[in-house]
């Protein structure tokens, strides 16, 4: 990492919910809704990019952890803002409070996990995986 980020770093996010982000089954009057794996990536992704300034070149984050309260539902064509903001970093493992907001109401509100990694030392250990 070029620099580690301080604690209160943050990112925000909007995102629109759109029918690849909506749960598969929606029918018998069951509406089409923001799916819980789908936030979870919107999130992921606003906490990657929280991090984006702070990487050297050939570096990345992945999520480690993630632990979330999907706390109300969202429908297609709605706007959701999602934000991150780091609450502890130990080297390379950083960990943020995320949470998720529609025009209406808090809609999500977690604990997520990443770690800084060299994206060829682990092209090698996934590729060795593949190999044996």
């Amino acid at each position: 990492m070029k620099a580690v980020p301080r604690i209160g770093t943050t990112a925000e996010r909007q995102y629109v919910v759109e029918t690849k982000h909506a749960i598969e089954f929606a029918n018998g009057g069951l509406p089409a809704v923001l799916s819980t794996p789908a936030l979870i990536g919107l999130l992921e992704r606003t906490a990657r990019e929280a991090l984006a300034d702070f990487l050297e070149p050939g570096e990345t984050s992945l999520g480690t952890e993630i632990e979330l309260r999907h706390l109300a539902p969202t429908p297609v064509g709605a706007t959701v803002v999602c934000l991150a903001r780091v609450v502890r970093v130990e080297r390379a493992a950083i960990a943020f409070q995320v949470e998720a907001r529609d025009e209406h109401e808090l809609i999500a509100r977690g604990f997520h996990r990443r770690r800084v990694i060299e994206v060829e030392r682990f092209a090698k250990r996934v590729s060795a995986k593949k190999k044996a």
